[in-house]
């Protein structure tokens, strides 16, 4: 068997394979970024080995049409943590950097860590839209807190004794109030600047508010299971659902909680036993199980009396809350694999005639 290390860029992907018994290098070959490009690659791959496994660098908005291509062709794709690379690269005895030694990295990284263990690849649009929707979204949002920075900047000089509240600029109420005074003061060109910045600031909050509901409406129907989840609302659930891209690919609950990083890691050593925080996994997943967390310590009795609980244990706070991710993680992916099953009984129906929900992309 062999492990095709995939290094991909926006003009050309490149690579190299390694057999599996020994890592020692199989072949290589770089090929267009295009359809064409993919069936070379595919051709060269099934010429090395007829029993192969692709891993790719898991950055989807540069691989995602490759992958898509294999998984469709029915190749077994794995997907490979960027922070991998690093360490592959310092075991490497090759100096310096180049396409192919990155790909033989993403190959041997592959089979350090074991492809069994790393997250595979398969179709899921729905899953696909939903991140493009939040990734959307979270852009726009960091668009418009940079555009509240410099109006709050602009407005401070113009009005000192002015005080705005955190979080004011995301609402109407005030923006309008911010827009009246503007009208009203000097026509000079600091409050041009912050009438064009108010101007943005309404666009893209109308543009995150849409988002947010086209956003609601999938995860209500995808996974409405996950709604039900005490802390978990719409965008965290569809944070959920978008990252994890197929729970069915996941044989267990524990193979989730590695993925999303909260799985503790074994730090003992002789008749010390302890173990750590895991930095690793897929930290999107791990900031939306920690928000379910806090807000259940903060609101949900049973979450309260087990951290509580922990905390009688003799650990700290931040330790109690992993503790709860982690039985979270289980929960959650429970969850995840219904909504699964109750899709795969709805789809059938879909086709036969009964009408979808109607979303719109806001560009």
């Amino acid at each position: 068997m062999i492990v095709i290390g995939t290094d991909t860029h926006k003009q050309t992907h490149t690579c190299g394979a390694v057999f599996a018994g020994t890592g020692q290098l199989a072949g290589e070959l770089t090929a267009p970024a295009r359809k064409t490009g993919f069936t070379e690659l595919l051709d060269w791959g099934r010429r090395l080995d007829a029993e192969r496994i692709w891993a790719i660098e898991d950055c989807r908005h540069v691989s995602g049409s490759l992958e898509r291509f294999l998984v469709a062709s029915g190749e077994r794709v794995v997907r490979v943590p960027p922070k991998l690379m690093g360490e592959s690269r310092r075991g490497e005895r090759s100096a310096g950097k180049s396409d192919v030694i990155d790909a033989l990295a993403i190959a041997r990284a592959a089979l350090r860590e074991g492809p069994e263990t790393l997250p595979a690849a398969h179709l899921d649009e729905r899953s696909l839209q939903l991140k493009l929707l939040l990734d959307h979204r979270e852009d726009l949002v960091k668009a418009r807190t940079e555009d509240q920075q410099r109006l709050r900047w602009h407005l401070h000089d113009l009005w000192p004794e002015l005080e705005i509240p955190a979080g004011a600029l995301d609402r109407m109420v005030w923006l309008d109030r911010i827009a009246r005074k503007l009208s009203r003061a000097a026509q000079g060109t600091r409050a041009l600047i912050s009438r064009e910045l108010l101007v943005e600031i309404r666009r893209r909050t109308r543009r995150v508010k849409g988002l947010e509901r086209e956003i609601g409406a999938l995860v209500k129907a995808q996974a409405p299971e996950l709604l039900e989840l005490e802390g978990c609302g719409a965008l965290t659930a569809a944070k959920l659902v978008a990252e994890t891209a197929g729970a069915k690919r996941l044989a267990s609950d524990a193979k989730f909680a590695r993925l999303a990083g909260v799985a503790p890691i074994p730090a003992s050593s002789g008749n010390h036993t302890r173990y750590r925080l895991d930095r690793g996994g897929n930290r999107q997943l791990n900031c939306a199980l920690h928000r379910i967390a806090v807000t259940q310590g903060r609101f949900h009795a049973p979450a309260r009396e087990f951290l509580a609980r922990k905390q009688a244990e003799g650990k700290s706070r931040m330790e109690a809350l992993r503790c709860l991710k982690r039985h979270l993680a289980r929960r959650v992916w429970r969850l995840l694999i219904d909504s699964e099953i109750d899709r795969s009984v709805i789809t059938p129906n879909i086709q036969r005639g009964m009408p979808s929900p109607q979303i719109t992309v806001v560009a």
